[in-house]
């Protein structure tokens, strides 16, 4: 067994030592660990916080990657524990629960006359098979990855450039403020969708013209998973930058940061630890908003043909794959709903969370 790093997962288990290291800073300051107490004392949080902690397991289980020895295949821990429902192929679909495949076959009875039969199932499916006869739920369980990995990555991106530009704008105002304002409005006038569809496709142009870049089709899909993260960091962080500049002006009039500017510190100190502070409470909103927008924003380009690679497990393939099933007679109805049913479960979780964080560290809020 050969371990196999891809670039994404040296990304997640660095974001995942991040996030330990801000808890236990957070955890040594009495300040900073009494709106958190705030957040979990609410049931709505706590429930959205337990909802995305089982979603973080499975995305991180399927991040271990691995190469069995004699194989060319990469998979994942999430693929062991799951029995290896990716090798528990069928003919064709069959429904949840089902104990027979979804379409007739031409089959030979005891008599030796032909028949029209429903096969029966060789394995059991709890959310039924695809057209290929690959088991639904193991494809939702694998898209659970793509998804989080969309809204996190994306995020981290675009939450540097947010902060960076929206501090600078606030604070230094004149020349410096029409600069940035120029350059962020000039970006959102652009659709964001066509943007995104241009970037994507050069890209895909790009990484099929040095296939010496990649071993396999696994590291290939990774790499363009990167690329896409990247893309919608750069692309999506206006909003954010806007209301961080505008809270900015808003901070830098009061009293505190104009008695520091008399006296002569730094402009430097008087951001980090004056300004800087006083917006982490709306950077900590705006991540947990920003995050279930990605996660949406991934779904509707993989459904026009510029998300993730086709071979790459995601809600936005399944939704895109499921819109022929629809047509059928009779109607596959589960990919679809399985796809739609975990996504909107995310997003519903990550937005009852802000709205819990929200609550929690606005200092008008009821105290608990």
């Amino acid at each position: 067994m050969t371990p196999v790093i891809l670039w994404t997962d040296a990304l997640l288990f660095l974001l995942l030592f991040g996030l330990g290291f801000m808890i236990a800073m957070v955890r040594r300051r009495e300040h900073l660990c009494a709106p958190w107490r705030r957040v979990f004392r609410r049931k709505l949080g706590l429930f959205s916080f337990l909802i995305l902690m089982a979603y973080v397991v499975v995305g991180v289980l399927d991040s271990f990657h691995f190469q069995p020895e004699g194989s060319g295949q990469i998979i994942s821990v999430l693929d062991v524990v799951s029995g290896r429902l990716d090798q528990k192929m069928e003919k064709t679909y069959s429904a949840p629960l089902a104990t027979h495949l979804l379409s007739r076959e031409l089959v030979e009875d005891e008599n030796g006359k032909m028949q029209r039969v429903y096969p029966p199932l060789e394995y059991e499916h709890l959310l039924g098979t695809d057209k290929i006869g690959q088991d639904v739920l193991y494809k939702t369980l694998k898209s659970i990855r793509t998804g989080l990995l969309i809204g996190t990555l994306t995020t981290l991106i675009m939450l540097p450039l947010a902060i960076l530009l929206g501090l600078m704008a606030g604070y230094f105002r004149g020349w410096v403020d029409d600069v940035i304002q120029y350059l962020y409005t000039t970006l959102s006038s652009i659709p964001g969708v066509l943007l995104i569809a241009a970037a994507i496709l050069t890209l895909q142009v790009m990484i099929s013209n040095h296939p010496h870049w990649y071993e396999t089709d696994v590291e290939r899909a990774d790499l363009r998973l990167l690329a896409l993260c990247c893309i919608l960091g750069l692309t999506s962080w206006t909003g954010l930058c806007r209301l961080i500049r505008a809270e900015t002006l808003k901070l830098r009039e009061l009293g505190y940061v104009q008695a520091a500017q008399v006296f002569g510190v730094p402009h430097l100190t008087i951001i980090s630890r004056h300004i800087l502070p006083n917006l982490m409470h709306l950077v900590l909103i705006s991540i947990a908003l920003d995050f279930s927008a990605l996660v949406l924003a991934e779904a509707v380009l993989s459904y026009v043909g510029v998300g993730v690679d086709p071979s790459m497990h995601s809600w936005g393939n399944m939704i895109n794959s499921a819109r022929l099933e629809l047509a059928r007679e009779p109607v596959v109805w589960w990919s679809l709903t399985a796809a739609f049913s975990f996504m909107f479960v995310l997003v519903l979780a990550a937005n009852l969370f802000a709205d819990a964080v929200r609550d929690g560290f606005d200092p008008k809020g009821q105290s608990l």
